[in-house]
């Protein structure tokens, strides 16, 4: 399963991954870590100016996905989150956005 060919479905009245579905797809996804019901990692930058960029990057995917991840963005690191409210918990879309998300970073 390739998540960068995939692109997110609406979730409306679809339930989250089960607790080994989700286990599996981590292990695609190094340095992202399950938090609750949801999937969080910390990206690190030299400066403002490149935390910025990603944030501006990581927004557009998130529009194009319709799929939009909490973020709390500092002078040289980003937190993002990644959970279905929708489906109250994680979802391939997730998954999805995640692996999207690493790609801008060069780490897919």
């Amino acid at each position: 399963m390739n998540l960068l060919d995939m692109h997110c479905e609406p979730q409306h009245g679809k339930h989250s991954l089960s607790a080994d579905t989700v286990s599996e797809l981590l292990t695609h996804l190094p340095g992202w870590q399950l938090e609750g019901i949801e999937l969080v990692k910390t990206f690190r930058f030299a400066d403002y100016y490149k935390t910025m960029a990603f944030v501006n990057a990581l927004a557009w995917i998130a529009h194009a996905e319709d799929h939009h991840p909490d973020m709390s963005v500092h002078y040289n690191r980003a937190v993002v989150h990644f959970s279905t409210h929708d489906a109250g918990g994680i979802t391939l879309n997730d998954f999805i956005c995640a692996a999207k998300t690493e790609a801008l970073v060069g780490r897919a």
